[in-house]
């Protein structure tokens, strides 16, 4: 089913819930047959006036809609207003605020800022849930770490005192990524500290032995030689030496600091996991020359992975673990 190309179009097409109904049985059902989640059974039937769904079955709840077993379960907003705010999402090169969703769907900032994280989470899937290493014997892998946190001179002087007293660039979050050359994909998330033993563990979980890696001097990646072709360089004396530097991953750190900065403007650490998913999502599938992608295609990949995930209020706001359906 071919998906809108346009924001105006996306917004046309999914004001009819007919519309919304069909998309989300293509991208959940790409075969057309609709599946119940509780029990997997095609002996379903659908509930025009309902807009629901029934299966014949033996086990509770034999009715469900098309956002149970996804991202959207539980959320009274409708179909009509999810489908554009996850293309606003994906399409967005620097990111969407809860607030420009709130005025843009005509929701509470708060439904719209629990809808961007619910969105983040289904993205997350095919940015962090890596089942391959990064890498081989030709293949050319940078590896940097960044940290993220405000500015020591704009914080009040007792936050400040407590970020002097953690160490570590005044206790930022510290955040690690890779950058595959020839995929021309990046991995990033958030580590405990930068000590040798962290990075080069994350180091060895994601990158295969005989990859040539290049980091900077930093003294926490000395001992890679022994499984990598590791080469360094000095930022120092220059940023490039050869093939060797970290460019890249310095363009992508550039990119999500631009858009925590500019779009979103104040990320508590306990949420900036998520904003790192979707830098990460955005980033790995940019329009290229060798990959030609569209908003819509980004849309369409964003929807294909909403099944099978559940984040609640709870959750989100700390107050219990997250857990996946």
């Amino acid at each position: 089913m071919e998906s809108p190309q346009t924001l105006q179009e996306t917004i046309q097409f999914f004001s009819d819930y007919e519309n919304c109904r069909q998309f989300m049985v293509f991208v959940r059902w790409p075969d057309g047959i609709v599946r119940c989640p509780r029990c997997n059974s095609e002996k379903v039937s659908y509930l025009e006036k309902a807009r629901v769904y029934r299966c014949y079955g033996n086990h509770p709840k034999l009715k469900f809609s098309l956002k149970v077993g996804t991202v959207f379960e539980d959320s009274a907003i409708p179909l009509e207003k999810w489908l554009p705010a996850v293309w606003l999402l994906a399409s967005c090169k620097n990111g969407i605020s809860s607030y420009e969703i709130s005025e843009a769907l005509g929701v509470t900032q708060k439904s719209a800022w629990f809808m961007l994280h619910r969105i983040r989470l289904a993205i997350r899937n095919e940015t962090l849930g890596f089942k391959t290493k990064l890498g081989g014997p030709e293949s050319e892998v940078e590896v940097d770490e960044t940290f993220v946190g405000g500015k020591k001179k704009n914080m009040h002087k007792d936050r400040a005192l407590r970020y002097e007293q953690k160490g570590g660039a005044q206790g930022k979050t510290v955040v690690q990524g890779m950058l595959d050359r020839d995929l021309r994909q990046v991995r990033a998330k958030i580590v405990a500290d930068v000590k040798r033993e962290t990075l080069q563990n994350e180091v060895l979980k994601e990158i295969k032995y005989g990859t040539r890696v290049y980091t900077d001097d930093a003294v926490a990646y000395n001992e890679l030689r022994a499984n990598f072709v590791h080469e360094v360089v000095n930022k120092t004396e220059s940023y490039v030496k050869g093939r060797v530097h970290v460019n890249g991953m310095e363009n992508f750190w550039s990119l999500l600091k631009r858009t925590l900065s500019g779009t979103y403007v104040a990320v508590e650490p306990f949420h900036l996991s998520r904003y790192i998913d979707e830098q990460v999502f955005r980033y790995n599938n940019r329009a290229t020359k060798d990959n030609p992608l569209s908003n819509a295609d980004r849309f369409q990949l964003a929807l294909s992975q909403i099944a099978g995930k559940r984040l609640t209020y709870a959750e989100v706001t700390g107050k219990v673990g997250e857990t996946t359906v």
